[in-house]
């Protein structure tokens, strides 16, 4: 595979349309990377890919609208993945519904319950598939490579070395459907109640969990939520 490296990010998503097929597989929350990464899928002629979501039940209402724009705009039946009920019940029984907010511990198993583990049932499902993760939006993701195996399946960062401004720049030049809560200072969107808008000075994902002053930004989908990597990942031919 040592071809990978050579192919631009449009490349690499054509590339794993024609080698999967309806194997390969674009896991989004609609913020702009994911957007972008589906606006390339889409502008390929490669062949047929499939596009997921997941519906944590706390979403905000602007990531439906958005969800719907991207049917209209692509003809793309958006997958959505949930939480079982089983898991949600028995979480909120013990904690609460809004558990997030007492402890870092907690909020990890909120994010376990309505992120990680319905992920990990929809993977069973492909190959591979693409996010996009980008080294420069913390330091936890600086190590992010663009292509790697992780328990069997093709894992692909199209835009690991993109930096925000290409981010945007391809935005701009192709007129993709941004989700609106960009409009009111959002950086980085997740589920309503854990998110809010940055403030001045501050990074991309400090709306993310912003009562967690000590702890890393992430949810436990692609790092620990303490923004350790636990698991060894094959490296996969890249940069």
């Amino acid at each position: 595979m040592l071809e990978l490296g050579t192919l631009s990010a449009a490349e690499l998503v054509s590339w794993a349309i024609s080698t999967y097929a309806g194997g390969f597989g674009i896991a989004t929350s609609f913020q702009k990377e994911g957007m972008v990464i589906l606006d390339m899928a889409a502008r390929s002629d490669a062949g047929l890919f499939r596009v997921f979501t997941l519906d944590t039940g706390r979403l905000p209402e602007e990531t439906y609208r958005i969800m719907e724009t991207v049917r209209q705009r692509y003809g793309i039946h958006v997958e959505t993945v949930a939480p079982l009920a089983e898991d949600l019940n028995e979480m909120i029984a013990a904690h609460g519904p809004n558990l997030f907010y007492e402890s870092p511990a907690l909020r990890a198993h909120c994010c376990e319950i309505r992120k990680v583990r319905p992920l990990k049932r929809k993977l069973r499902e492909f190959k591979a598939w693409a996010t996009g993760l980008r080294r420069e939006q913390s330091e936890t993701r600086a190590g992010v490579r663009t292509v790697e195996e992780i328990d069997g399946r093709i894992r692909l960062c199209p835009l690991a070395d993109w930096s925000s401004e290409d981010v945007d720049r391809y935005v701009r030049q192709h007129d993709v459907p941004m989700h609106p809560l960009y409009a009111l200072g959002y950086t980085s969107i997740g589920c309503a109640p854990c998110t809010r808008p940055v403030l001045p000075g501050e990074g991309e994902r400090s709306g993310r969990w912003w009562w967690e002053q000590e702890a890393r930004k992430e949810c436990g989908i692609h790092f620990a939520p303490n923004g350790m990597v636990d698991r060894d990942a094959p490296v996969v031919n890249i940069r």
